[in-house]
């Protein structure tokens, strides 16, 4: 039976400490300049330093994903993409994949926030065979169980591929707030371990249970406390 164990406590001292076993994965979703009280120069430092730990913290055959949501700051583009690129680069991680999860219907013009969010993959050793390809485009993000989460059908494509591609018995989340993609792994039979500072937050994690159909929701957020 899989598990899920939500710790209580700061992500990146995680990740600092970390000695993953082999078949642990991380997936997460880096924290955004507006989520904490780094200047913006300082976050940006700070979100590669952090990608390029995450990288780190698994085993060289093991994977590292990302979900990002770009953001524009003062009339120009943020590219987390970019930026989890260059901590994956420092720690010698090759990318595997960039997909792109539309957060609204091609065409739709949006403020503050792109259309669309970034699934990158990296490995400093696991190598993805022509037939391992997949779509580039996944064409929603599914229901969201808060403002900050990780679309459900993103967790799903995700959690897909860290167990038929990278064979992993284990989802890492030193970042997970409600516990989605934790959840998302205990459907699929992994296991779940996760990272919250907040300890509201935790306690939701641990008791977060979703319902088959929210990875075919709307890209749209649900009311706080919706499971």
């Amino acid at each position: 039976m899989s598990t899920r164990t939500i710790h209580e406590g700061d992500g990146v001292r995680f990740l600092r400490e970390a000695r993953l076993e082999p078949g642990h994965a991380i997936i997460t979703s880096l924290p955004d300049v507006s989520e904490g009280t780094l200047s913006f120069p300082a976050w940006r430092a700070w979100f590669v330093e952090t990608a390029a730990l995450a990288c780190r913290a698994v085993h060289d055959d093991d994977v590292a994903l990302f979900f990002q949501t770009d953001v524009k700051r003062e009339g120009t583009w943020v590219d987390k993409g970019y930026l989890v690129q260059r901590g994956a680069e420092e720690a010698g991680s090759a990318l595997l994949f960039h997909r792109v999860v539309c957060r609204a219907p091609p065409g739709t013009i949006t403020f503050g926030r792109p259309a669309y969010a970034h699934l990158l993959g990296f490995s400093r050793r696991r190598r993805l065979p022509p037939e391992a390809s997949s779509a580039d485009v996944l064409p929603r993000l599914g229901a969201m169980p808060w403002a900050r989460a990780m679309g459900v059908a993103a967790c799903e494509a995700a959690v897909d591929f860290v167990k038929r591609r990278a064979l992993s018995h284990t989802v890492v989340d030193p970042f997970c707030g409600l516990g989605t993609v934790l959840a998302v792994a205990n459907r699929h039979g992994l296991h779940g371990i996760g990272v919250e500072l907040s300890r509201k937050r935790a306690e939701r994690a641990r008791a977060l249970v979703l319902r088959p159909e929210d990875a075919e929701a709307p890209s749209r957020r649900r009311r706080p406390g919706a499971s």
